[in-house]
């Protein structure tokens, strides 16, 4: 092995006439349209907000006009008051219902104290205050203003006016009532949505728990047993051998198979645990180990690293990727390539250092030292990592090991480097070799067991 160092919804009510406050708010106009809302545009929820509580109040006044004129009196005074109560009405109810009686009584005004009605039956749903509200507003319909042109012998418009003045109590009512209905059950069909899903994640979570338990029964079952039956003949070979290199090959192969081991306890435990993907059980491989991959390699490699290997500033992810791909790319020489020269490069991922030597001579002639350097040190501590194992083609004297490949281990590879939010790259080469490159972010996308 050679080392060498390289250079450094808002819930406020709805209205008659007006769309419920509690409709969905659109998406932003940044975003795109989701295929449901295609052709179907909704306001601003600002705009059915206001418009909600606006347009109630409008509509009372031009009740007011067309029923008493534009001459102001008493009635149309009372009137206009029963409308301009209704732009509170949504924090006192039942006050504004009391001040809208007279509108009816005096003003013969129907929308104010309709709308109040059905602001209170959807905001203060009590059965005794609704009765006592419908009750007010018939009386207040029934009676006539003044009091003395009522005549009680008029029974044919006395029984349509009680009819009428039951209708008129009673809608409003039943309205606001089934619109909170509506919104309950919008929300219990909501929750009831959000329980389901939750449901199906934790079956999920069971299947995939059981799967684990499973593949932990095989793993040690299977393969525990065969890597024990090695680190035991190793064993044997080490005591009896006379020749240093046989022994010295016994206790390689020995070591590894403890490791493999150890690895494959760490696996198992992982596969049984409930939370496995969180907690690490064993402490993981780092960059600080590749020399000893690379010594234990059985390959003609050349190792080139600089300060990356051994400044603790890449998350821990990262350096295990790291080393895992390293291992994976010896592997696939072995396999593939017997004999090859293999280079190893661990260091800054050059992208990032040509950024930051660019950032530092950009601000050198315009600003002070300390700034330049504070602008090094910035773009510095931005610095990703980048993984590079390069081979020539297989040596034509050397025998095959004739190892098994399922072709997944680059898909494996790959996919571990973009979970961490990084790239890999892996093709042959000119000479007739073949390179497997990555680079990582310094901060990862995640920071689980990649």
């Amino acid at each position: 092995m050679t080392v060498s160092s390289l250079p450094p919804r808002s819930s406020s009510p709805g209205t008659p006439g007006a769309p419920p406050a509690s409709s969905p708010a659109p998406a932003s106009s940044a975003s795109s349209p989701s295929p449901v809302s295609v052709g179907r545009w909704r306001p601003p929820r600002r705009v059915m907000r206001w418009g909600s509580l606006i347009v109630p109040v409008l509509l009372a006044v031009a009740d007011a006009l067309l029923v008493n004129g534009v001459t102001f009196g008493l009635e149309l005074n009372v009137s206009l008051a029963a409308a301009a109560a209704l732009l509170v009405r949504r924090r006192l109810p039942a006050l504004v219902f009391l001040i809208t009686l007279p509108g009816i009584l005096i003003g013969y005004v129907w929308f104010a104290p309709m709308i109040a009605l059905y602001t209170v039956a959807l905001l203060r749903p009590n059965h005794r205050l609704l009765g006592i509200s419908a009750l007010l507003l018939a009386a207040a319909h029934f009676i006539p203003w003044p009091v003395s042109d009522f005549e009680p012998t008029a029974y044919r418009e006395n029984t349509l006016t009680l009819i009428d003045a039951c209708v008129t109590s009673v809608g409003p009512i039943a309205l606001g009532l089934l619109v909170r209905t509506r919104g309950e059950l919008a929300a219990r069909i909501e929750d009831l949505t959000r329980s389901r899903r939750h449901a199906d994640e934790l079956i999920a979570e069971q299947v995939l728990s059981t799967e684990r338990a499973r593949l932990a029964r095989e793993m040690h079952d299977v393969v525990a047993h065969q890597v024990s039956l090695i680190s035991l003949q190793a064993g044997a070979v080490q005591i009896s051998a006379e020749d240093a290199k046989a022994r010295e090959g016994a206790r390689t192969i020995r070591e590894l198979s403890v490791r493999t081991l150890d690895e494959l306890r760490h696996m198992v435990g992982i596969l049984r645990a409930a939370g496995g993907d969180h907690e690490e059980l064993t402490p993981q491989p780092r960059l600080a180990d590749l020399p000893r991959l690379i010594e234990l390699s059985a390959l003609n490699v050349s190792f080139e690293a600089d300060d990356a290997t051994r400044r603790p500033g890449h998350p821990e992810a990262v350096e295990r990727a790291a080393f895992r791909i390293v291992q994976e790319a010896l592997t696939n020489v072995r396999k593939h390539a017997p004999g090859a020269r293999v280079t190893v490069r661990v260091n800054d991922a050059e992208e990032t250092e040509g950024a930051a030597q660019t950032a530092t001579e950009d601000a050198a002639p315009s600003a002070a030292p300390s700034a330049a350097q504070g602008t090094a040190e910035k773009a510095e501590e931005t610095r990703g990592l980048r993984v590079e194992v390069r081979n020539g083609p297989p040596d034509a004297s050397a025998v095959a090991p004739g190892l098994p490949g399922g072709g997944h281990g680059l898909v494996g590879l790959r996919e571990r480097a973009q979970l961490l939010g990084g790239t890999l790259e892996a093709g042959p080469t000119e000479e007739g070799g073949f390179v497997v490159r990555a680079d990582f972010p310094k901060t990862p996308r995640v920071t689980g067991t990649a």
